[in-house]
């Protein structure tokens, strides 16, 4: 049985629930009146934003991934070694720095050495080659201490530097391979048969018989010829002749012998006019006797006569002296002209013979053998002059790699030791960071080479940098950007992490009013305008001038103070 308590409460509680069904229903009934106010829209109100005084900076944001800067690929330009053979690691390339001089890797136990040049190595370098990749590989050697010249050409100073280079890293330069030298020696053989068929040749050309008697004939007129020439050779050094000088002699001995009886006669004649001598003084016997002598005055028309006798005599042999000399001058040039006249005869007889026996030569059906023989001859040894001439030390196309800038890091090795060589053996950076992105292309006109950049990475850090590079537009529309930080120091954990850079393209250089870009309105006048709430609801146009904008906002001039509220959305 309940107790008056236990009745009140039920009676209360009951009481209360049909209230709070009644107060439930109440406010779900409404009037048309009231559905209606419920129904209208609200009061239109301002949208309004704050003018800030601030810096204002505009960005550009670029994604991008931070790993290490110019990334370049490294294939082998030809066969390392001498040999065609399968071209097979035996020493892998390894992470790490690359500097002048480094052995890459090593294939078929044959090194790949890296030096810097802007040259692609595109051949093997042989005695004799020119050319810029040559020039390259000089001087490199001359930087690392090798006497090498730097002429372009792969001669023999050059030849020695490299050698000295490879041994020095404990290798041997490639040296001709057997089968080069078996080709050599074939060469040579070829050379010296075609010198033997061509002997052989000549020789059968002139044993001829169809050519004997012109050989004859010519070995004739060569000796008359030489006969003549002596014969020509020794009159010119002789004067006078024997008979000549005899007749001469003759003729002086006349002549002399003409002065002496000239001679005589004048001085039998002289003697014979001379006056006589004075006799002693006299006594009268010699006077006597004198007297008793004295006779008639001499007679000389006799010994006047044989005076003019000897003078006619002398002149008569002096005449003939000189008849005789001059009739000697006359024969030795009549017997020059003969002799000479038997030179040109003799000479022509050579000529004659030389080009009769030229002429059956050629006629000959050996001297098409020995014309062969001689072409077969020039054509071997122009190979063999061809093949010396890059015979000898050389530099495989695969065993140098030029790379535009070292030092470098060995970023990627693309071959196991084992493994055949086949195009890209490494991927080589530079050790600097560089953040690889892009933008769109809508974008990427305001970014340009050399612009400041902030990259911010996950854990909250930024780094200064700058756009180095812009590439051309990809297959997806976007432009590839580069940014290099300006610090690398502990970015190094950070290879290959996703971060996000701010390029700035454009800042003021103090703070300006800065209100939201939506708020400026161009007029019909093609002024810049901005509503400023002066009062709930009431507002005032006020002119402005604007300058950058970024993020949404925009630098403004005019009658405003920070803190003004300018209208963004007047609905």
């Amino acid at each position: 049985m309940r107790t008056p308590r236990g009745k009140l409460l039920l009676v209360l509680a009951v009481v209360l629930v049909v209230a709070g069904t009644g107060w439930g229903v109440g406010t779900r009934l409404r009037s048309p009146a009231d559905e209606a106010a419920a129904r209208k829209p609200p009061r239109p109100s301002l949208v309004t934003a704050a003018v800030e005084r601030r810096k204002l900076v505009a960005t550009v944001v670029v994604s991008g991934t931070l790993e290490y800067g110019s990334p370049h690929p490294v294939p082998l330009a030809g066969v390392v070694g001498g040999g065609e053979t399968a071209q097979r690691a035996t020493r892998a390339p390894r992470r790490g720095t690359l500097v002048e001089g480094s052995v890459l890797m090593e294939v078929n136990g044959r090194p790949v050495f890296v030096f810097s040049g802007t040259v692609p190595m595109h051949r093997g370098i042989v005695p004799g080659a020119e050319g810029a990749d040559v020039r390259q590989l000089q001087e490199a050697l001359r930087g690392l201490g090798y006497a090498a010249p730097a002429t372009g050409v792969f001669d023999q100073a050059t030849i020695a530097a490299v050698s000295r280079f490879y041994a020095r890293k404990g290798y041997e330069a490639q040296q001709p391979t057997l089968e080069l030298r078996r080709q050599r020696d074939e060469l040579r053989r070829a050379v010296r048969t075609a010198q033997e068929v061509l002997a052989t040749e000549r020789r059968a050309l002139d044993q001829g018989k169809d050519v004997l008697p012109l050989k004859v004939r010519l070995a004739n007129a060569r000796q008359d010829l030489k006969e003549a020439e002596q014969a020509l050779d020794s009159a010119r050094a002789q004067d006078r002749t024997t008979e000549d000088e005899a007749a001469i002699e003759a003729a002086e001995s006349a002549v002399r012998a003409a002065e002496e009886k000239l001679l005589a006669a004048r001085q039998e004649l002289a003697q014979a006019i001379a006056p006589p001598t004075p006799p002693p003084a006299p006594t009268p016997a010699s006077t006597a006797t004198a007297a008793a002598t004295a006779g008639p005055p001499a007679d000389t028309r006799l010994l006047e006569l044989r005076v003019a006798n000897a003078e006619a005599d002398l002149a008569a042999a002096r005449s003939a002296l000189e008849r005789v000399r001059a009739e000697a001058g006359t024969t030795r040039a009549g017997r020059l002209a003969e002799l000479e006249k038997n030179v040109r005869l003799a000479r022509e007889a050579v000529v004659s013979a030389e080009q009769a026996l030229r002429q059956a030569r050629q006629l000959s059906p050996v001297k098409l053998k020995v014309a062969n023989a001689q072409s077969d001859l020039a054509a071997a040894r122009a190979l063999l002059a061809e093949f010396s001439r890059t015979y000898g030390t050389t530099v495989p196309p695969g065993e140098i790699v030029f790379l535009p800038r070292l030092p470098a890091r060995l970023h990627k090795p693309a071959v196991k030791a084992g493994e055949l060589v086949d195009e890209s053996v490494a991927t080589v950076t530079s050790s600097t960071f560089v953040v690889s992105g892009s933008v769109d292309v809508a974008e990427a006109g305001r970014v340009k080479p050399g612009l400041n950049a902030g990259i911010e990475t996950e854990a909250g850090r930024t780094v200064p940098g700058t756009v180095t590079s812009l590439g051309g537009r990809d297959a997806k529309g976007a432009v590839p950007v580069t940014i290099t930080p300006a610090s690398m120091t502990g970015l190094k954990q950070l290879t290959g992490a996703a971060v996000t850079v701010r390029v700035t393209i454009g800042a003021t250089d103090r703070e300006v009013l800065v209100v939201p870009a939506a708020a400026v309105v161009t007029a019909a006048d093609g002024r810049a305008r901005v509503q400023v709430e002066i009062a709930p609801d009431r507002t005032k146009e006020v002119e402005v001038r604007t300058g950058l904008s970024a993020d949404g906002a925009v630098e403004v001039t005019g009658d405003l103070e920070p803190g003004d509220q300018v209208v963004i959305n007047s609905a």
